[in-house]
């Protein structure tokens, strides 16, 4: 089940984040947000 929750960032941040979102193909911002902050969970899971 997924939670609705609302986050404030940068303008600058945000735009980089859009492109990395267009690079992926991610279908939206939320799509996008919840593949990077899982893809950090793994990376601090082993260790990088």
């Amino acid at each position: 089940m997924k939670e609705r929750i609302t986050v404030s960032i940068e303008r600058r941040l945000l735009k980089k984040v859009d492109l990395s979102i267009e690079k992926y193909l991610f279908a939206n911002r939320s799509h996008g947000f919840e593949y990077l902050v899982s893809k950090e969970k793994i990376k601090s899971k082993s260790g990088r």
